[in-house]
């Protein structure tokens, strides 16, 4: 393990990650390392592990074998360095809070125990509100939302944490195309953050015309690198196998029937 980049918050080293639920192998000796600032799409089949990866950066899942790395330093070293944002159907919305509260969720790893968020933290969470386009909504409950402002909420939540590597998974499922552009914008300021940001797609088409980088998975890796690298045939007919289909424009389209990561 390399650790001469000791002041680089955002790199991300995954050495021979396997992991598993309940005995079941999800991922198998996982490896990559995503540097400073960089934007991956992470793509692959329904089953695929996608969900299951994004668990494991941030500790909710154990790892069987490997190692994660953030900077030189061992995963959990860090305070509030990663910022998860699950898919909708993993969050219950019926829990009577308000949005401004739901922000707020993001500063309190920074403040001791029972310290009460200051100025500086209400003026955060009010930024990544406005940022967001939902300033207006912040006294209103989350459960009486549609899904996309559901979905600006919980990317406001993460701006509010002010993390090094933002880990998306599935951000443009099922929301309205305001909340598409909301979040292609919120991509582009965290680059000029140099922000690193991991989002889980199957839009493989929108993987390769807004990442720099693919993260291509079946259960292992497949393929790592530009767009142009692993977007290749062979690569795909590995990840989706018969499921895929490449027309004369050369659209990507997958047909899936896998179950959920």
């Amino acid at each position: 393990m390399n650790n001469s980049f000791p002041h680089d918050p955002a790199r991300l080293d995954v050495e021979n990650i396997s992991v598993a639920y309940n005995e079941t192998p999800v991922l198998r000796e996982v490896s990559f390392q995503i540097p400073h600032g960089a934007r991956v799409a992470v793509v692959g089949p329904n089953g695929a592990g996608k969900s299951t990866l994004f668990k494991a950066l941030v500790g909710l899942l154990p790892l069987r074998e490997g190692r994660i790395f953030i900077h030189g330093k061992p995963l959990g070293h860090h305070l509030d360095c990663v910022a998860y944002i699950p898919q909708r159907e993993e969050v219950d919305w019926r829990f009577p809070v308000s949005i401004r509260d739901v922000v707020m969720m993001g500063r309190y790893g920074r403040l001791k125990w029972l310290e009460r968020p200051s100025r500086g933290d209400r003026a955060i969470v009010m930024k990544s509100l406005e940022q967001m386009g939902i300033a207006n909504l912040a006294n209103q409950s989350i459960n009486d939302l549609s899904s996309g402002q559901q979905q600006r909420v919980f990317l406001a939540r993460a701006l509010a944490q002010e993390p090094h590597i933002f880990l998306m998974d599935e951000p443009f499922t099922g929301v309205d195309a305001t909340t598409q552009a909301a979040t292609l914008d919120l991509l582009d300021h965290l680059r000029s953050k140099q922000v690193t940001v991991l989002i889980s797609t199957h839009d493989l088409n929108l993987a390769a015309s807004r990442f720099d980088s693919i993260l291509l998975l079946n259960r292992r890796l497949i393929a790592f690198g530009s767009p142009a690298e692993v977007l290749r045939q062979e690569h795909l007919a590995q990840a989706f196998g018969s499921s895929m289909l490449v027309t004369e424009a050369g659209t990507l389209l997958v047909d899936e029937c896998c179950p959920p990561d």
